[in-house]
């Protein structure tokens, strides 16, 4: 384990080297950078994975009965609409998060559930979607599509029936564990109790396989990862984590499970916490835990007291890292796995603590122009801000139309050009190229269709 971690370390250090020298920071070095981000940004729609405001909100006592809203302004969050209009984001999935210690975690997700779809009418810039043609249409609307995910297959209580019941409440992903092995799965951080998935956790893939709801693998157990890669025949997501070769961390994801995602069509979603993205903050994690843990209890009366108190420690003994340490992730990411299956999940709101350049929603265009400057073109950064979970989601509806028997005759109908934001790159116009075909053969290429 110590020569593995020193492997990684190495790794890293040598990506870090290339990365100052080639890195722009584009927020003050180059402002045609950021004009072409922004550029960028109006053309094709970022989506962000994961966002755990619903939750934060809860926590901080902004929700009852006559209140749920995003404010225009919260400066103790990272979120707010004020900052996600500076951040020009085209979509967001909203998580439904429950702590898998709650005694009905069906009940508190339906009240989670509630406040997002409260929150979303209560918002002249928010939208519900569900689909990749309602998120492209909301940001050619210039408002922000607004998805929703569930973390945590606690929240099923054992039951298909809620699952189909969230999925008609228009959740579109469910992660299967959260930090605590459920009654059917593994946890990454947790004892294994299944060797994987049982055969509840099979059926609960199968489930979402027909009903069109993604698979996300965030959170849980490497045999659990390649137990759902063997069932599921849609592509699976990863909504929030990192490279596991560069930041040594249970929750970051192996090479061996990158190159098995690429086969599998589907995308990860990189992770801003800096414990999944800088290798010396890694290392710490057993002393984090512990004091997180020492912080929550001793601040119990008042939790959001304890969570500031956890960021604070954070921010002056761990290593934050930067923007930088994200690109190190995604050009890894990107050489293991392949351009078309790498995307980003912030993780905004349920972490204590982010890289410097990435404090809040609104630095989004920084990172694009990062992007852009680190010597990706605007094609592949289309694909990362959102042209590749927008690809997953449409293969993934595909697919439950055809395990439904209610596929179109002509596919092409619902997926044509007019569809997509003005000047949209092919890779957004097709649910199937020659390479996921291939690998994928259940998916019926549309240019055949057509």
């Amino acid at each position: 384990m110590k020569m593995k971690r020193i492997k990684n370390m190495l790794r890293y250090f040598m990506c870090a080297i290339l990365l100052s020298v080639t890195t722009v920071h584009a927020d003050t070095d180059k402002p045609e950078l950021w004009n072409q981000a922004i550029a960028l940004q109006q053309k094709y729609p970022l989506i962000d994975g994961h966002n755990d405001f619903p939750f934060a909100a809860r926590m901080q006592g902004l929700v009852s009965e006559d209140r749920a809203f995003l404010p225009d302004e919260l400066p103790k969050l990272h979120t707010d609409i004020k900052r996600l209009r500076e951040a020009r984001l085209g979509g967001q999935f909203w998580v439904v998060f429950v702590p898998a210690d709650e005694a009905h975690p069906a009940h508190m997700a339906l009240e989670q559930l509630d406040l997002i779809h409260r929150m979303i009418d209560n918002s002249e810039w928010l939208e519900l979607a569900t689909t990749p043609d309602q998120i492209r249409a909301i940001h050619r609307r210039g408002h922000i599509a607004s998805l929703i995910g569930m973390e945590g297959g606690h929240i099923l209580e054992q039951s298909l029936a809620l699952l189909r019941q969230y999925h008609a409440l228009g959740v579109r992903y469910l992660t299967l564990t959260h930090n605590s092995t459920t009654n059917w799965a593994d946890s990454a951080t947790d004892n294994p109790r299944h060797d994987g998935l049982n055969d509840f956790g099979a059926d609960v893939i199968k489930e979402m396989n027909r009903l069109g709801m993604l698979v996300d693998l965030s959170h849980t157990s490497d045999k659990t990862v390649k137990d759902a890669l063997r069932i599921s025949i849609a592509p699976v997501i990863f909504s929030n984590s990192s490279a596991r070769a560069i930041a040594d961390h249970p929750r970051n994801v192996p090479d061996n499970l990158l190159r098995r995602l690429a086969e599998n069509g589907g995308v990860i979603m990189v992770n801003y916490y800096s414990v999944l993205l800088v290798p010396e903050a890694s290392a710490m994690q057993n002393q984090i835990t512990h004091k997180k843990n020492e912080l929550l209890e001793t601040q119990d009366i008042d939790r959001p007291a304890g969570w500031d108190a956890c960021k604070a420690w954070m921010f002056n003994h761990v290593p934050r890292g930067s923007i930088d340490d994200i690109l190190i992730h995604i050009d890894h990411i990107v050489s293991v796995a392949g351009i078309d299956h790498v995307g980003l999940g912030s993780d905004f709101d349920g972490v204590t603590l982010l890289p410097s350049g990435l404090d809040d929603v609104s630095h989004y265009p920084a990172l694009i122009a990062a992007l852009l400057g680190h010597g990706y073109k605007e094609d592949e950064v289309a694909k990362i801000m959102g042209g590749n979970i927008l690809r997953v989601m449409g293969e993934t509806e595909q697919i439950a139309a055809q395990m439904q028997g209610d596929i179109a005759e002509d596919p092409a109908d619902t997926h044509n050009s007019e569809q997509l934001a003005p000047g949209a790159p092919p890779v957004l116009d097709s649910i199937a190229t020659s390479e996921n075909q291939q690998t994928r053969p259940w998916i019926k290429p549309l240019q055949q269709a057509r």
